[in-house]
């Protein structure tokens, strides 16, 4: 697929380690680890490069003019450890909450083929840091627990849509949130909360937009 074809050009160009991801007909989920000394600059233009050039593909392809994504990327800073192990189940769970799989594994434009070490080729993910920044320990037994985390999911409906992941500017414990917040009010206005549904989890989020945790 072309897309991830220009996604594994482009991340080592810019600097950027790829965690996770799921590519769909209408948007995309990327779980990426920008080089802390640029952060927002090098993602800003890895995605400028990235969402601009598939789109003049696509337009050539099927001679149209418009933009391929209807919206603008929006970006979320995201704590390493637990809150990083349950973004890369939420994204993995995509298709699955969209009732167009049962199970991840049966969609090919997710990296739940690389975690699983079932793709060996052209593969986008760095598990090695990963691992690192999820504190865990052997590929083997982070996949035994990523499998019973999905399956455990699964069998219990979680489907629903969590906003956290895609509407707010950074989601982790306290500290994490309170450092992020400090960081960006001389930039825009913004506040904490805590998660409605995981009271161990906080978010930050632009004053003035409504709370959906739907």
């Amino acid at each position: 697929m072309t897309y991830r074809k220009m996604l594994r050009e482009r991340l080592p160009k810019f600097n950027i380690m790829l965690f996770n991801y799921c590519i769909t007909s209408n948007h995309v989920h990327l779980l990426l680890r920008p080089d802390p000394s640029e952060a927002l600059e090098s993602l800003s233009r890895f995605m400028q490069s990235l969402e601009g050039d598939f789109s003049q593909f696509y337009n050539r392809r099927k001679n149209r003019l418009n933009a391929f994504w209807g919206d603008r990327y929006h970006a979320t800073m995201i704590e390493f450890g637990e809150h990083l192990w349950k973004c890369l189940l939420y994204i993995d769970l995509n298709m699955v909450r969209a009732g167009v799989m049962d199970h991840p594994r049966e969609w090919e434009w997710t990296g739940y083929q690389e975690l699983m070490g079932l793709r060996k080729r052209y593969c986008l993910v760095d598990r090695v840091k990963l691992l690192e920044h999820l504190g865990a320990g052997s590929e083997e037994s982070f996949r035994k627990n990523f499998t019973h985390g999905i399956g455990e999911a699964i069998a219990r409906n979680e489907m629903v849509r969590d906003a956290k992941w895609t509407e707010n500017l950074a989601v982790g414990s306290e500290p994490f949130v309170k450092k992020v917040g400090l960081g960006i009010r001389n930039r825009m206005k913004v506040k904490l909360n805590k998660d409605e549904k995981d009271r161990s989890t906080w978010i930050v989020r632009e004053s003035g937009l409504p709370n959906t945790y739907s």
